[in-house]
């Protein structure tokens, strides 16, 4: 599914995030979701979640 599209994105969902720091290299982190961040309904690089483990990305992958 596309991680660009805020309805796609389910708190509780497992889903790859790229980081910050890790955007060039394009390395991507598993987790489950906490807290969506993205306030609008889509964007282009990812919409910005919070896992639960705290880590801070934009959804590349829905699992």
């Amino acid at each position: 599914m596309d991680g660009t599209e805020r309805v796609n994105v389910k708190m509780g969902g497992f889903v790859r995030v790229v980081q910050k720091e890790d955007q060039h290299s394009g390395k991507l982190t598993e987790g489950v979701v906490k807290d969506i961040l993205t306030k609008s309904k889509n964007h282009p690089h990812g919409i910005k979640v919070r896992l639960e483990s705290g880590i801070v990305g934009r959804v590349k992958e829905i699992l």
